[in-house]
């Protein structure tokens, strides 16, 4: 896997190449870009698709000491990301964390041309349900984290609503969540992990202060909300929809949080679809 020298540290990712509309997908907390993989196989044909492994739990790379982690800091690494890769008019998407609110109050997207924010962290709601607030509590208690990530590899307690049971309607296969879980067993990757999932206080500032920047994104945006969401309120979508000055909604049946898991044909299908039209309008 390429591999690219950052401020706070090494980071990972995939390329899938070519000379398509370039897709950057950000993942999820203890999760990597395999939470993509469904969507990038109906993509790679024309688009090129990048996917980081940010450093939230499932990296296999410590990040420095004094690395910053926040929510803030995690929006720079992926703002730096793009930069160091000189990537340009991307199609930039979330799922399940969302780095954009962050990222737009900060002035660092200047190389994206479109927005994609699919079932994801917004406003008040963070940390996120269960899974969120579960691991906020972990991350806070001694040796919380180690517990974890040791509990989570036995598949009955995986699929409980504080852990994955409540992500993905049709269920994380075995192997899947074993890699994202892994790198956990290293210590430095829990302090990593450690130093986003406990600043939950404030991450919540950060996160609401960052929405009443949203209006100043004047670049396409397409939001994509599971209807069936259990842990991003179904209202949130319409909500964030109303925000941005060319924004527009899509609601995904029988699904869950992680759409890409669970509905990726049809979520690749408004993608291709949004990209397309917006680099249409950018052309013309």
């Amino acid at each position: 896997m390429p591999a690219v020298e950052l401020s706070a540290g090494t980071i990972e990712y995939q390329d899938t190449g070519g000379e398509g509309p370039v897709v950057v997908l950000a993942h999820g907390l203890v999760m990597d870009g395999t939470q993509w993989r469904h969507v990038v196989a109906e993509l790679r044909s024309d688009h090129r698709c990048l996917l980081p492994t940010l450093p939230m739990g499932a990296h296999r790379r410590p990040m420095r000491p004094d690395a910053d982690l926040s929510l803030r800091g995690l929006g720079r690494i992926l703002a730096e990301f793009m930069e160091r890769l000189e990537l340009r008019d991307v199609t930039l998407c979330f799922n399940d964390w969302c780095g954009a609110q962050v990222m737009i109050a900060d002035g660092l997207l200047d190389r994206v041309g479109r927005l994609v924010l699919v079932s994801c962290e917004a406003f008040d709601n963070y940390p996120p349900g269960l899974p969120g607030r579960m691991a906020a509590l972990s991350a806070k208690m001694p040796g919380g984290l180690a517990v974890m990530s040791r509990t989570m590899l036995l598949r009955p307690l995986r699929q409980l609503p504080i852990a994955f049971g409540w992500m993905s309607k049709r269920g994380i296969p075995d192997d899947v969540a074993k890699q994202w879980l892994r790198p956990l067993r290293n210590p430095e990757i829990r302090r990593d992990l450690r130093k986003y999932a406990a600043d939950t206080k404030q991450g919540r500032r950060d996160l609401l202060a960052a929405t009443e920047a949203l209006n100043s994104f004047d670049r396409p945006v397409l939001i994509v909300w599971a209807s069936e969401d259990r842990i991003m309120p179904p209202e949130h979508g319409p909500r964030l929809a109303e925000l941005f000055p060319d924004s527009e909604l899509v609601e995904i049946p029988d699904s869950y949080t992680l759409v890409p898991e669970d509905q990726p044909r049809l979520l690749a299908s408004h993608l291709r679809r949004f990209i397309g039209r917006a680099a249409s309008a950018t052309a013309a």
